[in-house]
């Protein structure tokens, strides 16, 4: 499975436990994130990535839950947070630069 030009393997789904490999070369930004924002859904009892070795793997996300929501719905909530937190970065990044740029002239 391919998104956003990330290739991603489903290695399991079940009611209560979701994981996946992301195939990226930065192999912790996108996993910690996930692991991170799941962590505060309510329902998340574990949420991590492993990384066998740096060098040579790919992180596996592990996402698992108590059963009161299904892993791939805090997944997919995670995402959302995710791409807003991206897009406030943006936005009040792009304002500091339009602020410095006309302090400079």
């Amino acid at each position: 499975m391919d998104i956003l030009g990330i290739n991603l393997e489903l290695k399991k789904v079940t009611d209560k436990e979701l994981r996946f490999i992301i195939y990226d070369e930065d192999r912790h930004s996108l996993p910690n994130l996930l692991a991170k924002l799941a962590l505060r859904k309510a329902g998340v009892v574990y949420a991590a990535y492993i990384l066998e070795h740096p060098m040579v793997s790919y992180p596996e996300v592990v996402i698992r839950t108590d059963g009161s929501i299904h892993p791939l719905k805090v997944l997919s909530e995670v995402v959302e947070e995710a791409k807003k937190l991206v897009e406030e970065f943006l936005e009040k990044f792009n304002e500091a630069l339009s602020s410095a740029s006309k302090e400079r002239i």
